[in-house]
């Protein structure tokens, strides 16, 4: 086998597929799929956010952490225009969009970084097929037009505002950028016309912001579990942190799917906020929009991609096809906020589990403030109830959100002090994983979530 990946769409899977067939490592297909993903999942990521990759070389035994999430700009800030999105029935959540919720990106400064420190293919060879798509053009997902239809005040200067399911999206200008990319590297966005554009549309992020911007390396959060290894997203991010703190009371999680073990799970999460306010972590957005790509390859190097616009602003750079974040909107502009110049903070978890050091499961998940949670069911389905990736993240879910117990059918919590919001199907607002795993026989398996209409693929 020559390794396996995962992500929120098939082609973003099938692009870093082909960059493995092609002879490329785990860094390698990760940053050609998230090239990719700005195109077949532009709601969700692209140029104008940020994120965290998580590598293991295999040489070594060796985890690293590149934080590239979005930093606060220098500028005055001002109040954002306010809009709800709907999820299901009575379930929404309050976003805040417009030119006053960019922060500082820095998606292509994290790409570049962990390709030239890790990567051995040709660094054009790896922007080209996202060029092809967003040239070419991909027929909508049903799974898409659910996004476009919900996040529609935050698409509308995009040319994903209105198509639904079978339509074609063609993104020209993004693909011209994207050329840009693939010929001068990261310095296409943080200097020249892509900047000055930026500058002009934003009037809180400034040239020298850009300019100063900087791809911090960090050691991962490290946590035992079952015999095993939980590595994630270190702080200031918080995702990681609560993640491993959950994981060390369900050492025992009981049968999987029974009110039992629902119950369990709800009280650990009410713990993980508990411990939150506690300040064991900064105070947080709730970022609305992000993805994943987990990948393995043949030498057993793992690399986890998560990245994020936020919800989107609704903020798209004129003739560029960047579509700016939203992250300053999604904080208390009252007094929340980092100094200039620092990064946010985000529950982002790119994570990987090993067992002897070698990668068992590589893992993250979308989802805002519920991904920590989507991210610590998958860890406990896997290895404390023995389900293949596929089947641990189709199985039903659960969400903590202040006293509301939210519960994907059939779950059912028996008696609990919460009320109980019962959903009626499988839903994004749950999380959307991209998980693989490596068996002790060297078998690979990758599933991405059918929430998101996420795809795995083993290359043999």
């Amino acid at each position: 086998m020559k390794g396996a990946v995962a992500a929120g769409h098939p082609l973003t899977a099938e692009v870093g597929a082909r960059t493995l067939e092609r002879g490329g490592n785990a860094v390698d297909a990760c940053v050609a799929a998230g090239f990719a993903s700005w195109v077949t999942e532009s709601p969700l990521t692209g140029p104008g956010g940020g994120g965290f990759m998580l590598v293991h070389t295999a040489r070594d035994r060796r985890t690293r952490v590149f934080d590239f999430f979005v930093a606060v700009p220098s500028g005055p800030l001002s109040e954002p225009e306010a809009v709800t999105v709907i999820f299901e029935g009575s379930q929404t959540q309050l976003f805040r969009i417009g030119p006053e919720t960019c922060a500082i990106p820095g998606t292509t400064a994290g790409l570049e970084a962990a390709h030239r420190a890790h990567g051995s293919l040709p660094w054009q060879n790896l922007v080209r097929p996202a060029v092809e798509l967003a040239d070419g053009g991909f027929e909508v997902t049903e799974r898409q037009a659910f996004l476009h239809r919900i996040l529609a005040p935050m698409l509308a200067t995009t040319p994903c505002s209105g198509l639904e399911t079978g339509d074609r999206l063609v993104w020209p200008d993004l693909a011209r950028t994207l050329e840009r990319i693939a010929r001068s590297g990261a310095a296409a966005i943080y200097t020249g016309d892509v900047a000055r554009a930026m500058v002009r549309a934003v009037p809180a992020i400034t040239a020298a912001d850009l300019a100063s911007y900087r791809v911090i390396r960090r050691r991962p959060l490290r946590s035992p579990y079952r015999g095993a290894e939980f590595v994630s997203n270190p702080p200031p991010s918080s995702g990681g942190v609560l993640i491993a703190y959950g994981l060390r009371r369900l050492e025992k999680p009981g049968r999987s799917g029974s009110p039992a073990a629902v119950a369990l799970l709800a009280r650990v999460m009410e713990e993980q906020t508990r411990a939150r306010a506690r300040r064991l972590t900064r105070a947080l957005g709730e970022v609305g929009g992000t993805t994943h790509i987990s990948v393995l390859d043949a030498a057993g190097n793992a690399a986890a991609l998560s990245v994020s616009t936020g919800s989107g602003s609704n903020v798209v750079l004129p003739g560029t096809g960047v579509h700016m974040n939203n992250m300053l909107g999604e904080f208390d502009l009252a007094g929340t906020l980092p100094k200039p110049g620092e990064r946010m903070m985000s529950m982002m978890s790119p994570s990987l589990v090993l067992v002897d050091g070698r990668p068992r499961l590589v893992v993250g998940s979308a989802g805002s403030s519920r991904l920590r949670g989507a991210v610590l069911q998958i860890v406990v389905n896997v290895l404390g109830h023995d389900l293949d990736v596929a089947n641990a993240i189709s199985a039903a879910r659960v969400h903590l959100e202040g006293n509301v117990l939210h519960l994907e059918p059939p779950l059912e919590p028996g008696e609990v002090p919460y009320e109980v919001a019962r959903w009626n199907e499988r839903n994004l607002f749950f999380g959307g994983v991209s998980a693989v795993e490596q068996l002790p026989d060297g078998t690979l398996g990758a599933a991405g979530d059918p929430r998101r209409g996420g795809a795995g693929l083993v290359v043999v």
